[in-house]
């Protein structure tokens, strides 16, 4: 069929556009990385339940968990039941436990799988959090589960502390205990607040550098307890600043959407390699997972050139996804999987398929395109047509 289709552009003006149709490089087989690379999935909402969909949550689990599978065939770990998953934004803590189980139990099949799991204080009713204590205990019980079955843990920022901390003391004397108790180290997780405004002053300071040394000390008292901590403040100097001052073998996992292929590459800094170089634990990696693993494979080859000539043309398609209000990324990412087949509909939890607007899907679909991120054009293009109908835009 011809690749072509009528797209709005930002004024709304309608135009043809005409896909490039070059589908995504394949990742070497048996190229083993040498970054650890989680991508943060999604879950694949089931739009045949009968419920309320801004109030209830209903998840296809045999195409969650086949996205799943999908990502490990191409060398990525699985981040699990965080953000990109619309965590605390429609998919509660008892769905993601269930969702937890479910990943861990597939990974069991799959050799050498990589799963980490977000544990965090969703379940704690916000109003009812009086002190620090109150939020330490929910992380205990949402660890607790996690570990029981077996997962690692990654410690998610809690909008619950954030509430009722007053000093960076606060933290540390959450994060005292929660590390304490691990059984294997932890990735902790600093969400910048365009990603959460729940978020904003976690730490206990709006001063990233003095919020940025109460995270070091905290890692600093604990490093056999962490494996390693994921800033996304999309700030690659400040990722820097911060990973060039982890214990040595600490690392960085850059959740910078809108830097991370120099991040990754890295600048080989420091008497230690995890101070020159950024690990990955990424929303995009979901949406452009072929990519990621194809460049990573080059990267892990001693390609650098390769690396970014793959990669660098999927940052701006990226920080459209991410672009603000950046917590709205999550329907960029679940439209890429409909558009590429891993998933027969373009619907969410709680609806939020509605987040953006039809003129920004159109460029994310033009960005798609020119970065070679569409596996099948003709599909794209027959499901986007429908979607342009939907909004009464006819072919």
């Amino acid at each position: 069929m011809a690749l072509s289709l009528k797209l709005p552009s930002p004024s709304g003006q309608i135009a043809t556009y005409t896909l490039r149709g070059t589908t995504p490089v394949k990742p070497a087989a048996g190229v083993k990385f040498n970054r650890i690379a989680y991508s943060a999935a999604h879950v694949v909402a089931d739009p045949l339940a009968a419920i309320d969909p801004w109030l209830q949550c209903a998840v296809d689990w045999d195409a969650t968990i086949a996205y799943r599978r999908r990502l490990w065939s191409l060398g990525l770990g699985v981040a699990e039941a965080m953000d990109t998953a619309q965590r605390g934004m429609g998919l509660d803590w008892p769905t993601s436990l269930e969702l937890i189980r479910r990943s861990l139990d597939a990974a069991k099949d799959v050799p050498g799988a990589l799963v980490a799991s977000g544990c965090g204080t969703d379940h704690l009713v916000l109003d009812n959090v009086k002190t620090v204590d109150d939020v330490t205990a929910g992380y205990e019980e949402q660890m607790a589960a996690i570990e029981k079955l077996g997962g690692k843990l990654i410690v998610m920022a809690s909008r619950a502390l954030a509430r009722v901390a007053r000093s960076p003391a606060d933290y540390e004397r959450v994060y005292d205990r929660i590390l304490s108790q691990a059984k294997q180290p932890v990735i902790l997780h600093w969400l910048g607040d365009m990603f959460d405004p729940a978020l904003k002053g976690y730490w206990g300071s709006d001063d990233t550098g003095k919020a940025m040394d109460t995270a070091l000390a905290v890692i600093a008292a604990h490093p056999d307890k962490v494996d390693g901590i994921k800033i996304s403040l999309l700030d690659k100097d400040k990722e820097i600043t911060m990973r060039r001052r982890l214990p040595a073998g600490v690392r960085m996992y850059t959740g910078d959407d809108f830097n991370y292929a120099e991040l990754i590459a890295g600048d080989g800094h420091g008497s230690s390699p995890t101070h020159g170089q950024s690990d990955a634990l990424l929303g995009i990696f979901d949406a452009i997972a072929p990519a990621a693993a194809a460049a990573l494979g080059e990267l892990a080859q001693g390609n650098e050139a390769k690396f970014h000539a793959i990669l660098g043309p999927t940052v701006p398609l990226s920080r459209h996804i991410f672009q603000a209000p950046t917590r709205f990324y999550k329907t960029g990412v679940v439209f890429m999987a409909w558009l590429n087949g891993h998933q027969d509909h373009f619907t969410m939890v709680g609806g939020q398929q509605s987040t953006r607007s039809l003129p920004h899907l159109a460029e994310l679909l033009r960005l798609a395109d020119a970065a070679n991120l569409l596996e099948q054009p003709d599909l794209a293009v027959r499901r986007m047509n429908t979607l342009l109908a939907l909004h009464g835009v006819q072919p």
